[in-house]
């Protein structure tokens, strides 16, 4: 294998990869990155046996061939190289030399005789959505995943293909963030799927703002393409909560609040809780006026009043604030809408969007 390719390319393609190695492995190979030269282009592949991931770089290929390399090595050799062309030759025994400019580098690799070969699904179902529609789904529900390993099922996230629409839904037991997008496919395509947490992340930090990507499903697994780079997952299989049951369906009040007014606000006042999460946020309404007020017994307390549009009785609810926070910080409306029946029940927060959250009341 003989190569010549531009450092920013191939730095970018390691930097786009890397994610997917384990930090830690039984397996040595799984340390390596695969690199396949042929036709014009380096392919560059990564997987943790959960997590595959893959990018192709145009490169100029004097040799076909192919090999592993240990990728964090390598990142840290690249990094450091001038601007401009890396050749690289990999001989019969694996070993690869990189040169550029004045430098010089020898890296021991692997043959990819026992690599994972990637994912390729056969005969599975397709769905193609706009890039950054789909990236800014994930990223107004994925903050409201569980974190609790004995529930597994909620650590992910659920994207349901279903009624000519994708729903997006994430929930922990104590909130649940909802998100949905017209999306034309036929109905024996309907199915759900749960993506690990690891792969939405790298799902949103791989996508941009034009193109769209293709997600191809089979029954416990999931691939991504988009442009030069494909991301397949395994998914979190078992039933995910019928999350329409905790959706209210009727409320008696509803709140007007100025989104960045409400999430500044609430960031000044939640400074008192010294990170003790459990100190809750009380929101008092009276009147066209919100007071969010905490009291940290080993800290102090603090309060601060917001205008509001509010013409109903006066009330007040405890939330945890990092939860009242999280939908704000990751939707881009002017408004938002707080509806509630009661100050035991749960509070839906909604905005001028298809975008749905609920949250329960802290317990007192």
């Amino acid at each position: 294998m003989k190569i010549t390719i531009e450092k920013s390319s191939f730095l970018e393609a390691l930097l786009s990869v890397s994610s997917a190695v384990p930090a830690r492995s039984a397996l040595q190979i799984l340390s390596n990155a695969m690199f396949v030269a042929k036709d014009g282009t380096l392919t560059v592949s990564t997987t943790n046996l959960d997590l595959s991931i893959r990018r192709s770089i145009p490169a100029k290929v004097d040799e076909d061939g192919e090999t592993t390399l240990p990728i964090k090595r390598l990142l840290g050799i690249v990094r450091e190289l001038g601007d401009g062309a890396i050749e690289i030759s990999v001989d019969s025994n694996d070993c690869a030399t990189l040169k550029s400019g004045p430098s010089f580098f020898k890296i021991v690799g692997i043959s990819t005789a026992d690599f994972p070969k990637f994912p390729e699904p056969q005969g599975a179902i397709n769905f193609t959505i706009g890039a950054a529609v789909f990236r800014e789904m994930l990223r107004k529900t994925a903050y409201a995943a569980s974190e609790d390993e004995s529930r597994h099922i909620i650590t992910g996230i659920l994207l349901a293909f279903r009624d000519a629409k994708l729903t997006v839904v994430a929930t922990d037991g104590r909130r649940l963030a909802l998100v949905e997008q017209e999306l034309e496919f036929p109905v024996e395509m309907e199915t759900d799927i749960v993506l690990p947490a690891k792969a939405v992340a790298e799902i949103t930090r791989l996508l941009k703002d034009d193109g769209d990507v293709t997600i191809i499903v089979e029954s416990k697994m999931a691939v991504f393409k988009y442009g030069d780079s494909t991301l397949a997952t395994k998914l979190i299989e078992g039933a995910f909560p019928n999350f329409r049951q905790v959706i209210p369906q009727n409320f008696v009040e509803r709140v007007e609040i100025k989104r960045e007014d409400m999430l500044s606000a609430m960031r000044r006042v939640s400074v008192i809780s010294a990170d003790d999460r459990t100190v809750p946020a009380k929101l008092t309404f009276k009147g066209d006026q919100l007071t969010i007020s905490m009291e940290n017994p080993d800290v102090g307390e603090s309060r601060e009043t917001v205008a509001v549009k509010y013409g109903g009785r006066d009330l007040q609810l405890d939330f945890n604030p990092e939860y009242v926070m999280a939908p704000l910080r990751n939707i881009d409306t002017d408004a938002i809408y707080i509806e509630f029946a009661s100050e035991r029940g749960p509070a839906t927060i909604k905005c001028d969007l298809p975008f749905l959250y609920v949250l329960m009341p802290v317990r007192k």
